[in-house]
């Protein structure tokens, strides 16, 4: 690598800001350069649809910050925002920016992220439509709660749920309507579904599965309504659309890298150009702990690739990366934690006090756990992440067997193995 040039980190997100600090952390004394196409310096994101749309709460911008503008100054790390990479030159190792610009790279970090999926309806761009993406977005989001009534939320993912939960807890009558069979039905159980629509509807939301929407109306501009594909009309004064993401891979793909639902990487995150690697959001690679090529969007894969690639750039390490995914979502009172990944095949047991609203469900692939979800448990989760980390054998027999607990098995686990 030339050292000179340093590393171009293209992406101020979870992952740029992460790989930056772990270069520092791993003796990289070269220079290192965040391009941000943001107006804003790196910032935690999951927050935006939980806590700060919590109108009984201050919204302080300031805490959501990484790290003050001392940090990057004190850790010789550079950041340029409102800056988007237009094009990369591979061949002469350089990344030309919007300005004109040109940045020499020894190595490039593509921590580009994910952008949201638009619906193309009549009266999309009218006032009242919001997307929840960015700080900005955020901003707008909660200043609009402040004045609605009548909340329509298109998408029943973990972004739109907690957004029906921050709508519900300001006072408004809020709908969700989700075109596929069950809400979050790409990431969790049929068990954890049903039982989060279930609390979102005990919480006085109406939660409409197998809907489509054909259109939005409005009123002199305004929004008015949600026409669902059956012809009727549901009256909203705000709608959210929350109907998922879908990676930023332009550049890389004009570039010649290979892009297929995210920016193609082996098992170090290096794409086909062994100068350029790519993490986070907007990269498919082959995950240890799921067939095929995985896509993830959550802050413990970004964090955790971001911290491989920076070792191997600093150090030469090549170690495959088999970081355990996790992820969790907060709606009302429920924080559901995640460890592992599951499949539309697997079979389950569900452990716990699904009435006290503390369980979990385990998710077998083959006979093997390969994933669990858990409500208000957090001592589970950190059971299960252990479990799956070591790669301990836990069959459904076992798990169904009674008085069986995750954390006294994992307990067990590890004395076997001391």
């Amino acid at each position: 690598m030339d050292a000179d040039a340093g590393v171009v980190v293209v992406g101020g997100g979870q992952a740029g800001f992460q790989t930056a600090v772990s270069l520092r952390q791993n003796g990289f004394a070269g220079p290192v350069t965040i391009v941000e196409a943001g107006t804003a310096r790196p910032y935690q994101r999951p927050p935006l649809s939980k806590a700060y749309l919590d109108l009984t709460n201050e919204a302080d911008d300031a805490v959501l910050e990484f790290r003050p503008d001392s940090f990057y100054e004190r850790h010789g790390v550079q950041v340029r925002v409102g800056t988007r990479v237009s094009s990369i030159d591979r061949r002469a190792g350089a990344v030309r920016l919007d300005s004109a610009e040109v940045l020499r790279y020894g190595h490039l970090v593509l921590a580009l992220g994910a952008r949201p999926r638009q619906l193309s309806l009549p009266a999309i761009d009218v006032a009242g439509v919001h997307v929840l993406h960015d700080l900005d977005d955020a901003r707008a989001l909660r200043t609009a709660l402040g004045a609605a009534t009548t909340v329509v939320v298109i998408g029943g993912g973990f972004i739109g749920l907690e957004v029906a939960a921050a709508a519900r807890r300001s006072g408004c009558a809020v709908t969700v309507v989700e075109a596929a069979p069950r809400v979050m039905g790409r990431v969790v159980s049929r068990e954890l579904s049903e039982f989060v629509a279930s609390a979102h509807r005990s919480k006085g939301a109406v939660v409409r599965v197998g809907s489509g929407v054909a259109r939005l109306h409005d009123s002199n501009g305004r929004v008015a309504g949600v026409e669902l594909t059956s012809g009727e009309v549901l009256p909203a004064d705000l709608v959210v659309i929350g109907v998922g993401v879908e990676p930023v891979t332009d550049v890389a793909e004009s570039a010649g890298l290979a892009v297929r639902n995210g920016i193609l990487v082996d098992e170090t995150l290096l794409t086909v150009d062994p100068r350029i690697s790519a993490i986070g959001d907007c990269a498919a690679y082959p995950s240890v702990h799921a067939p095929g090529m995985v896509r993830l969007e959550s802050v413990q894969n970004a964090t955790d690739q971001a911290r491989c690639v920076a070792a191997r750039i600093a150090g030469g390490s090549v170690d495959r990366y088999a970081a355990l995914p996790w992820f969790w979502t907060h709606q009302f009172d429920l924080n559901v934690q995640i460890a592992g990944l599951g499949g539309e095949q697997d079979d389950t047991v569900t452990v716990g006090d699904v009435a006290g609203e503390k369980f979990s469900v385990l998710r077998f692939r083959a006979g093997r756990l390969a994933c669990v979800e858990s409500v208000n448990s957090p001592a589970d989760h950190m059971a299960a992440r252990k479990i799956l980390a070591d790669n301990v054998f836990l069959g459904p027999a076992e798990a169904g067997r009674r008085g069986f607990t995750l954390k006294e098995f994992a307990r067990g686990a590890s004395a076997a193995n001391a």
